[in-house]
């Protein structure tokens, strides 16, 4: 299934405002995610299905809130990441560093 994230991320914003809940505060928002985040690793520890999937889309919810805040594509950021992540390699203590790019040179 292939999401649009730039609707969800406007979906997500509308239902906020439509329930007069914080549109503006990123930093806000950023302890809401921490509390939500938190509360999932909590369902976790007790095992509890029905709350970790509540809780997973609740985590979910505030990302691409926080993305439209910040006026960011998170599928376009998803993704671009995800290309740097493909070459991306790490030595026996645990540092990354990039693989070099073996692919032909553009003039």
């Amino acid at each position: 299934m292939e999401i649009d994230t730039t609707m969800l991320q406007q979906a997500i914003m509308a239902n906020k405002a439509a329930h007069n809940w914080n549109t503006t505060d990123v930093r806000f928002e950023l302890l809401q995610l921490y509390s939500e985040t938190s509360e999932l690793f909590e369902a976790t520890l007790k095992k509890d299905q029905d709350n970790i999937i509540e809780e997973l889309a609740d985590v979910a919810i505030f990302l691409p809130g926080i993305a439209e805040m910040e006026h960011v594509d998170l599928g376009e950021a998803i993704t671009a990441k995800l290309r740097i992540d493909q070459h991306r390699v790490y030595d026996e203590q645990g540092h990354k560093r990039l693989m070099p790019d073996k692919s032909p040179k553009k003039n």
